[in-house]
């Protein structure tokens, strides 16, 4: 199936080729020695006094054509690699719209509705909860951390958050890391689900990855993690999220121009770091609502931004992967939040986008409702059934049928219906056609509370086993060294039983 397009090939290169020339003349801040002294090796221009690094096109070109090439190997591992927001994947395709796209859930959001729909922090039980429900809920694909944990010690949280997923969900999306201390806890975590250092490379789980500071920064952090994933064999993008009008131009089209750079900048430094890393290039554009000045994630508007960026990496670059959608700028469940998140998973998926998250967001992302993943959920359900390919041969032509039932007859009971109607049609749990009477009679219950009573179904259920005792038993054990040495002493000695 075609996808819609609104670049043409001659605009998308136009748009690289600007990218190009902001990293040759204007450059990238790079906060890392070491990650500038990569960069001076591979041929680039660093002013060390200033941190400006500043990329000749035949080094940019040359690591696109690096990355390419990798692209076009079948034999390549890894194929594929869940983040917090949705996937990526390591070969070559054409670009299309895929019926089987992705659904996460994650964010790391730091608040949580809970059930009864009161904003507040969100605590362990609230994360152990909101895993149990996202893992239950077959539509969901990939599984982030949906909401944080905010009273476990900031500087244990990635750790014990990474051990949390694990232990109660196969579908891991990825987890962040805030220094090079979390990411050797989380990725000892990693290799235990895998099985082993090599296992982990063929299947990448729990893997994190950069993120610039947009516009044309790269932080010391964020530079060095990067460098360590790849120096551990790890797949690597380095993501930025350049805002019309604030961190970026007042246009849509330099919008991309600069996401590309910065993305592109990463995928330089990456080869600098290993000629034969795992690497793709990433960004996520958006916009600031002029009269707030938030950013705006769940606009309807905002789908021409998302469009043009999976034109772009997947078209272009030749990288297929998934987008940030199911968003809504609303704080409620409401008709805002239906219109928004609907919208803002079909337009991705029509233009291409492999994979769609972070599900069950509300408040521009920054709040997680249980509620609204379950509706999120069957959003998603609906918009694959509707993309399914459609049989067109003599059975389901039914020309016989037809015959038979004859004018003025009736297909109801026909055996043929009974067959194929049930495959052809999905009913939904959420979404029903009432009349007037029963949707307005005693014994209705709105879409809203339907959600809440199945979120209250699943997140009472206990979490699935999906690992061994014995890999239970050493995650528990990394967390408790972890809060060991970062002194929460009473933490190392209850844990999990918090």
């Amino acid at each position: 199936m075609e996808p819609i397009r609104f670049l043409s090939a001659a605009d998308m290169m136009k748009i690289h080729n600007t990218a190009k020339r902001v990293l040759e003349r204007t450059g990238m801040e790079v906060e890392s020695p070491q990650a500038r002294e990569y960069l001076r090796k591979a041929g680039c221009h660093v002013d060390h006094d200033t941190r400006r690094v500043r990329f000749p096109e035949s080094v940019v070109e040359q690591s696109v054509a690096t990355m390419r090439r990798q692209y076009a190997d079948p034999n390549r591992l890894a194929k594929r690699m869940s983040v917090r927001y949705s996937q990526i994947r390591f070969c070559s395709q054409k670009l299309g719209v895929h019926p089987d796209f992705s659904l996460n859930t994650g964010g790391f959001c730091v608040f949580t509705t809970g059930l009864e729909g009161k904003k507040h922090t969100a605590t362990l039980a609230d994360t152990r909860a909101s895993i149990r429900l996202a893992d239950a809920l077959p539509q969901i694909t990939y599984l982030g951390l949906p909401c944080a944990a905010q009273d476990i010690p900031v500087n244990l949280r990635p750790v014990m958050m990474a051990a949390e997923l694990a232990k109660a969900t196969d579908k891991l999306g990825g987890i962040e890391v805030f220094n090079l201390r979390d990411l050797d806890w989380v990725t000892h975590i990693a290799e235990i689900v895998a099985g082993g250092k090599e296992q982990l490379r063929r299947n990448p789980v729990l893997i994190g990855y950069g993120e610039a500071r947009t516009p044309l920064c790269l932080d010391e952090v964020m530079s060095d993690i990067f460098i360590e994933y790849i120096r551990r064999g790890l797949p690597q993008s380095l993501d930025t999220m350049p805002c019309t009008g604030t961190t970026a131009p007042g246009t849509l089209a330099g919008t991309l121009a600069l996401g590309c750079a910065e993305t592109l900048a990463g995928l330089c430094l990456g080869y600098a770091v290993d000629p034969d890393a795992c690497l793709t290039v990433d960004f996520t554009p958006s916009f600031a609502d002029s009269r707030t000045m938030a950013f705006s994630y769940g606009s309807i508007f905002r789908q021409r931004w998302i469009a043009c960026r999976v034109q772009m990496i997947s078209e272009f670059y030749g990288c297929p992967s998934g987008v940030h959608g199911s968003k809504t700028d609303s704080c409620y469940s409401d008709i805002q939040a239906g219109v928004e998140k609907a919208m803002s998973m079909v337009f991705p998926v029509l233009a291409g986008a492999i994979g769609i998250g972070t599900a069950g967001h509300v408040e521009n992302a920054l709040t997680f409702s249980p509620l609204q993943l379950v509706i999120d959920a069957q959003i998603a359900e609906q918009l694959r059934c509707v993309l399914r390919t459609v049989e067109v041969n003599d059975d389901a032509l039914a020309a016989d049928v037809i015959d038979r039932i004859g004018p003025g007859g009736n297909f109801l009971m026909d055996d043929h219906t009974l067959d194929h109607l049930p495959h052809e049609l999905t009913s939904s749990e959420l979404f029903n056609c009432l009349s007037w009477d029963t949707a307005h009679g005693p014994d209705h219950v709105s879409i809203v509370e339907q959600a809440r009573a199945k979120a209250a179904k699943l997140m009472s259920q206990s979490a699935r086993s999906v690992l061994s005792a014995s890999q239970i038993s050493a995650i528990d054990h990394i967390v408790r060294d972890a809060a060991g040495q970062l002194g929460h002493t009473e933490i190392a000695r209850r844990y999990p039983n918090l």
